[in-house]
């Protein structure tokens, strides 16, 4: 894991090719449910290109009021809120299938931001496709419900940790929910580690800790053997470990959802 240190934006590359939605290589994964065919269609209509953000790029600033909508189709992303004297809160990190910029629909302006933390390509829908949604499939408006609905969950397990965990346990449980929930990604289930983009500023963000106690935690918690991170990856040496230490509630294992 890198320290706080800047990363260089690198130069935009060309648009991406849009992919069909019957293509996406996310609908093939057990992580996300089956639709059917004119739900697929649906999805389809309103979506108006993919887009490629480079790392560090802002998909969406704080108080816009003319964002669209989007599915991260590949990278990682975060939601962000900050003060006036620059302090940050991340709110929660973004992996592929996350549904984005519901919140700011329901008011006049995004009450957040959200920051790429890799290279990313979204999905880019027309700003009026949550009434159509809604309108058209209630299915699919359901499915939008469920999927901001466990976007709070995350939120929720935030501020728990927060508001009543240790440092210890704030990070064994980041730790947990981050990589099962990358795991789910993967053919190999995590095997092999997963990706892990987070420096330990993002981490600091994140739980409410400083930069020089998230330091000394994470190295803590790998001595004692419970986990590694090395080359930008994300390995779990004792999971069960970590989950006692995470007072956590079940596996941490995301639940099939639905992908817009």
């Amino acid at each position: 894991m890198t320290s706080d240190a800047a990363a260089t934006t690198p130069i935009e590359r060309a648009p991406v090719a849009a992919l069909a939605c019957t293509q996406c290589p996310l609908r093939k994964l057990a992580l996300f449910q089956t639709h059917e065919a004119a739900e697929l269609e649906l999805v389809q209509s309103l979506k108006r290109k993919d887009m490629h953000l480079p790392v560090g790029s802002t998909l969406i600033q704080e108080g816009q009021v003319d964002a669209p909508l989007y599915t991260l189709q590949k990278g990682w992303a975060f939601r962000f809120k900050t003060l006036s004297d620059g302090r940050r809160q991340i709110l929660n990190f973004l992996l592929a299938g996350d549904f984005i910029g519901v919140q700011q629909k329901m008011g006049d302006a995004a009450a957040h931001g959200v920051e790429t933390l890799t290279d990313a390509v979204f999905c880019v829908f027309q700003r009026d496709s949550l009434w159509e949604i809604h309108r058209r499939s209630p299915s699919m408006g359901f499915n939008v419900t469920w999927l901001t609905a466990h976007e709070e969950s995350l939120v929720d397990d935030t501020l728990l940790s927060v508001g009543r965990r240790s440092a210890e346990e704030r990070i064994a449980m980041q730790l947990i929910l981050l990589f099962t929930r990358a795991a789910a990604l993967q053919a190999d289930g995590g095997t092999s580690g997963v990706p892990f983009p987070l420096t330990q500023q993002h981490v600091a963000d994140a739980l409410g800790l400083s930069l020089v106690h998230t330091n000394k935690t994470l190295r803590k918690l790998e001595r004692r053997g419970l986990h590694h991170i090395g080359e930008g990856r994300l390995y779990m040496r004792d999971v069960k470990a970590l989950a006692r230490l995470a007072d956590l509630y079940g596996d941490g294992r995301p639940p099939v959802r639905p992908l817009v």
